[in-house]
């Protein structure tokens, strides 16, 4: 199955946050993409690991489309409520994103009421939800020991994501 692989360019490219770092791990974090979520009325929020989607869950954030892994830093993560209309499970390997990957992605976020469960790694698959996603739409992630990362899908994040895809190598 064709896939894209991870350059060490790219690599250090993804160590700066795509979006708006919010600094923390606590509630405010949360309180702030509920408000924000709330104000801006997005088409979709869309939750990209185990952590911030759990935490999302927990605080009843509007979540449109999760997409994890059920590890956190490579450990097994505790499960919780991951119920949606649509559930589709992919394999995606470390460093890659994998067409079948990207196209669940693709269909979840049209869809909305999702979640995308990915035997492997998922953190990758944000470049496609970054890129997939209507304008306006918000796609968060974590930033390990630092936070979390708010996105908002406009032109400008569209092509972030865009040209990290495009930097990566494809293997069939």
């Amino acid at each position: 199955m064709p896939k894209l692989v991870l350059t060490e360019e790219a690599r250090s490219s993804l160590k700066v946050p795509l979006g708006r770092l919010l600094l923390g791990e606590g509630p405010e974090i949360y309180s702030e993409i509920a408000r924000l979520t709330s104000i801006k009325r997005p088409p979709r929020v869309i939750f990209v690991g185990d952590a911030v989607s759990r935490n999302a869950t927990v605080k009843r954030i509007r979540r449109d489309l999760m997409i994890i892994d059920n590890r956190e830093m490579r450990g097994k993560t505790e499960s919780f409520d991951t119920s949606s209309e649509r559930t589709f499970r992919v394999r995606n390997e470390p460093g890659t994103i994998g067409m079948e990957a990207w196209a669940a992605v693709e269909d979840a976020v049209e869809s909305g009421n999702a979640v995308v469960i990915v035997d492997g790694e998922e953190d990758l698959l944000t470049l496609v939800a970054m890129t997939v996603a209507p304008l306006g739409s918000l796609v968060i992630y974590g930033q390990p020991d630092k936070g979390v990362v708010l996105v908002e899908i406009d032109e400008e994040a569209r092509k972030k994501a865009k040209d990290l895809v495009q930097g990566m190598t494809r293997s069939d």
